[in-house]
Formats: C-alpha cells, sequence, structure tokens
C-alpha cells in the first residue's frame, strides 16, 4: 500500500505542513487506490 501511495507525489514530498490536511490526503489516496 505504502509503495502505491508514494505514486502521489504530494504524499512522497509532504506538501501539507498540517498533520490533520496531510491525513486528509492519505486517506484520499488509500480511497483512490482502493477503487481502481
Amino acid at each position: 500500500c505504502f509503495n502505491r501511495m508514494k505514486h502521489f507525489r504530494r504524499f512522497a514530498t509532504r506538501y501539507d505542513r498540517r498533520t490533520i490536511h496531510f491525513e486528509g490526503f492519505i486517506c484520499l489516496a488509500a480511497a483512490m487506490i482502493w477503487l481502481r
């Protein structure tokens, strides 16, 4: 799962400064991977 999430550039470089925004993007990326 983490290898697939690393393809999202935003996740790999952690653009978000706030933890809540970063966690929200993790949930969004996981949902996108799951729906494939």
